[in-house]
């Protein structure tokens, strides 16, 4: 299990999601992160910037079919960190269900 541990640079929610979207594949292309996002290549841009500058992820070039493509790839400290950020707001959902059961309160 994951060390629970709050991190800022993912917990923005794109970068969140980017994250997670990267979980299941070795590699997505820019072009599929952006559609899936519903961000503009210069939105996703600034996001897989602070991601990769944290060592989150990494951006593969090559030419396949004479065309740039730039793969995303989420790096094994991506996932790490990702994994101890679910974690800790896993851990901060237990707290706040354990204090909502304990103090009587009913949800809205």
């Amino acid at each position: 299990m994951p060390y629970p541990v709050f991190d800022e640079v993912i917990h923005e929610p794109h970068r969140l999601r980017i994250c997670a979207l990267l979980v299941p594949s070795a590699g997505t292309e820019f072009g599929a992160v952006r559609d899936e996002m519903g961000l503009s290549d210069s939105a996703l841009s600034k996001h897989l910037k602070a991601l990769t500058t944290r060592g989150y992820t990494r951006l593969d070039r090559a030419v396949r079919e004479g065309r740039q493509v730039t793969t995303v790839v989420l790096t094994p400290a991506g996932r790490e960190a990702l994994c101890g950020h679910v974690a800790e707001l896993q851990r901060m959902a237990r707290i706040v269900g354990t204090d909502r059961r304990t103090s009587g309160l009913r949800p809205h």
